[in-house]
């Protein structure tokens, strides 16, 4: 994005129309994250912030490294993160050099943060998301160095709006009738239900093995299954897929 102003709105204005024309939750992510690139922004993450929930289990789309995932979750950091508290308590979008947490108590919140950075994940913008009963989620957006020039973050918080709110009406469930999976969901949970695990997968689809991965949540999150195993019990129970 040039260094203006309006242009930064202009731009912001010209993906959202754009976001209409994508049928994908890989399509909308990856246009997201070639709109952040310009201001430096490595890594995104679409999800819910619940400190009582475990991690994994509120991603929508995880564009982080997949290790640093596995870590956030298994090490519970939800529960000590500064930043992610802070976005609990926040109503404005956050750039993490004005969240001060060098003085925490917490020596968990330290390390959450010391964590992140081995990670690449050493600076960062990000968005809270709410709804009608406040805080529900949040896109954040991380980097090693970052560069947000004036007018730029409103443009950033506006797509990074409407960026969720596209994702979120493609994987939610429809209140009434049948559940309805893509056919890349599908074929997913097909190989997963063949013993397959995300890197073969990959290897059989011809896709990266984080997409796979972005394809299993998008298709437990319809189903309302906690992991794998139970997606594929309900999709074959359901028809969606067959052995």
């Amino acid at each position: 994005m040039p260094q203006d102003r309006f242009l930064y709105g202009r731009d912001a204005f010209a993906f959202v129309e754009a976001l209409d024309g994508l049928s994908a939750v890989g399509e909308v992510i990856d246009a997201l994250e070639r709109e952040i690139a310009h201001f430096g922004f490595e890594a995104l993450l679409l999800s819910g912030l619940d400190p009582e929930q475990q991690f994994d289990h509120q991603v929508l789309v995880s564009r982080w490294p997949q290790e640093f995932l596995e870590l956030y979750t298994r090490r519970h950091y939800v529960k000590c993160d500064p930043i992610a508290r802070l976005c609990r308590q926040s109503a404005v979008p956050i750039e993490w050099s004005e969240a001060s947490y060098a003085n925490e108590r917490n020596p968990r919140a330290l390390e959450v943060m010391d964590t992140a950075a081995q990670f690449r994940l050493q600076q960062g913008f990000i968005v809270p998301i709410h709804g009608p009963n406040g805080y529900e989620a949040c896109v954040a957006m991380d980097g090693v160095q970052i560069e947000l020039p004036p007018g730029s973050k409103p443009a950033l918080h506006l797509i990074a709006l409407y960026a969720f709110n596209r994702v979120r009406q493609m994987v939610g469930v429809a209140k009434h009738g049948t559940t309805t999976l893509t056919p890349r969901e599908r074929e997913v949970l097909l190989w997963t239900a063949h013993g397959k695990v995300a890197w073969e997968v990959a290897e059989i689809l011809h896709i990266s093995a984080r997409t796979v991965n972005e394809y299993a949540r998008s298709a437990f999150r319809k189903l309302g299954a906690a992991n794998r195993t139970q997606a594929v019990a309900i999709a074959l129970r359901d028809r969606l897929i067959t052995l």
